[in-house]
């Protein structure tokens, strides 16, 4: 099952079933396998140990095809190791709100002073390089090595005065664009991937953020929330947090440990 527009992006949050009739060393070996069969079809994964009560183990999934993105979480729960806590299911997606040329070429003009027609032209030129690398980085985005992840799902809000959408396209556009100017100041230090849930999951996007210091996770959401697209029109579900590791660590961090690692040990 392939979508028309955009991938899949399953996040499975998961307890360890410790209840000594399952054989941990050989589930181990079956979710590696799990996990490299999905990597060889095209899909990626990240894998954490979480932090907190929520969930003991999370994976982050993505790729074209959902139907192999099920039969991965089949594969994983089929080992008997561990059950599931939470799910989260989206699709990747670009955004409405994308500036187009004639708001760049305003923006110049506005902005800069830059009306002379060749600079202009080199100007949308580059801009038209980077805004098509950042919609194919959104909509077929390559999962970043960080150390640390936080996943959270988000809607706008639909009451009284505060209703996202009984605002019009225009007021909609100009309040993301600042919300947006806020996510840009973070660059480098934090990767954000914006999925799309309505009609698919109970919220209307799923957030995914990535960092290597926890430190700046928490700084981009407090200071977007000061932003009016998160004060006045955003309702937020529960977050969860974990630390990004290669699949064989973050299954021995939570105690599914492969045979030979305990042979090691001995």
């Amino acid at each position: 099952m392939i979508p028309s527009e955009g991938w899949g992006v399953l996040h499975l949050f998961l307890h360890v079933v410790r209840d000594g009739e399952v054989d941990l060393a050989v589930a181990h070996d079956e979710v590696l396998r799990a996990h490299a069969a999905l990597l060889v079809d095209g899909h990626q994964a990240r894998w954490f140990p979480v932090l907190g009560h929520k969930a003991d183990l999370g994976v982050m999934a993505i790729g074209p095809d959902l139907a192999r993105l099920q039969r991965f979480q089949h594969e994983i729960l089929a080992t008997g190791a561990v059950r599931i806590a939470w799910s989260y299911v989206s699709l990747t997606e670009g955004s409405e709100y994308m500036s187009t040329e004639d708001d760049e070429r305003a923006r110049l003009a506005g902005e800069e002073g830059i009306t002379d027609a060749t600079e202009v032209a080199t100007r949308l030129a580059a801009w038209s390089e980077r805004m098509a690398h950042y919609r194919e980085q959104r909509v077929h985005p390559t999962l970043p090595a960080k150390a640390a992840i936080c996943f959270y799902p988000m809607s706008k809000r639909r009451s009284g005065d505060d209703n996202w959408y009984s605002l019009d396209f225009a007021a909609r556009k100009e309040l993301m664009a600042g919300h947006a100017r806020v996510g840009r100041t973070y660059a480098g230090r934090v990767v954000q991937l914006i999925t799309g849930s309505t009609g698919l999951d109970d919220w209307e996007w799923g957030v995914t953020l990535f960092a290597d210091d926890p430190m700046q996770l928490k700084a981009i959401v407090y200071e977007m929330r000061f932003d009016e697209v998160s004060a006045r029109y955003a309702e937020f579900g529960p977050f969860i947090t974990g630390l990004v590791q290669e699949p064989a660590d973050a299954l021995g961090a939570v105690g599914i440990v492969g045979g030979a690692h305990r042979r090691r040990g001995r």
